[in-house]
């Protein structure tokens, strides 16, 4: 390990392995498409944009592969799941990395509220569609990516959906809170069945410079736009936390990789402890259940 910090050079080759990144077309997403490949894993770009993707894709190797993949839409995640499985008859690692921040009130054509239906439950519908080609994999992982808002989220589900309170950034944070419950449940589901799969969460810290903020109010996005990268972590740090969950041979499934740093907004990743309220055991059920309820899917374990 690099001075003591977990770096891009700790990361083992990669041959062999077929890893599959959605939102891989910029910001974190797309850094860990760049290191992954050069590492020499097989690349699948699974995002929404799929033009501004294949250029973005030029930029990770001549072997990335785009997939159209719309979290928000339940045929379009299905249709995304059908074209993996025509292409690939395996998937080491699936990283949920595709995400947005503290948008207006606005729902997808079924109704559900779209940070909810993009964070955390168009993720979890496409993990178990494509959870079939990852049990028999020793070694596959699935990592999702969450966020230091977790923290301050609560789930609410008598109002999950947001139909009688609306905020975005409790909105937001609830999201990202349903990621690391998501995490916790399934590993728990994955032991329990026995299989080697693991899942695992990764939280990159304080990040400048990504599209992620784009719906913030106008100054602050433009400051993020402009300067962010300067006054908080880059993308490059920012998807340590990503990779080493990922790649680190030594990670075990249920673990949390996040900065180090003051409020675990900056520094490179370790492994750490995720809030309280994220290893409520009854929650993550509960959460689960209104899950596959919310999106029809049901896992194979």
């Amino acid at each position: 390990m690099s001075a003591g910090r977990w770096t891009e050079d700790d990361i083992p080759r990669q041959e062999g392995r077929i890893t599959v990144v959605t939102g891989a077309g910029s910001g974190l997403g797309l850094r860990t498409a760049q290191v992954l490949a050069a590492k020499g894993a097989t690349v699948v770009m699974a995002c929404r944009d799929t033009a501004g993707t294949a250029r973005a894709a030029e930029r990770v190797g001549p072997g990335a592969e785009v997939v159209p993949l719309d979290l928000a839409s339940p045929a379009s995640v299905r249709r995304a799941a059908g074209l993996l499985h025509d292409r690939h008859d395996r998937i080491d690692l699936l990283v949920n990395n595709a995400g947005v921040m503290a948008l207006p009130l606005t729902r997808t054509a079924e109704g559900l509220e779209l940070q909810l239906a993009v964070n955390h439950l168009g993720h979890f519908a496409l993990t178990g569609l494509l959870l079939d080609l990852m049990l028999p994999v020793p070694g596959s992982r699935i990592v999702t990516v969450a966020s230091v808002s977790h923290r301050w989220g609560w789930i609410g589900l008598g109002d999950l959906n947001s139909e009688r309170f609306y905020n975005r950034f409790v909105a937001y944070s609830r999201t990202k809170l349903a990621n690391v419950l998501f995490t916790y449940e399934l590993q728990r589901r994955l032991s329990a069945s026995g299989a080697e799969t693991a899942a695992l969460a990764a939280d990159p810290g304080l990040v400048g410079g990504t599209a992620l903020s784009r719906h913030l109010p106008g100054v602050v996005h433009l400051v993020n736009r402009t300067v962010g990268s300067l006054l908080f972590q880059s993308a490059s740090v920012g998807a340590l936390s990503t990779l080493r969950a990922a790649t680190d041979p030594a990670a075990g499934g249920g673990g949390y990789y996040a900065p180090p740093g003051p409020g675990g907004l900056s520094g490179h990743p370790v492994l750490t402890r995720s809030s309280a309220r994220s290893h409520d055991a009854a929650a993550q059920a509960r959460l689960w259940e209104e899950s596959e309820r919310m999106t029809g899917i049901r896992y194979p374990v």
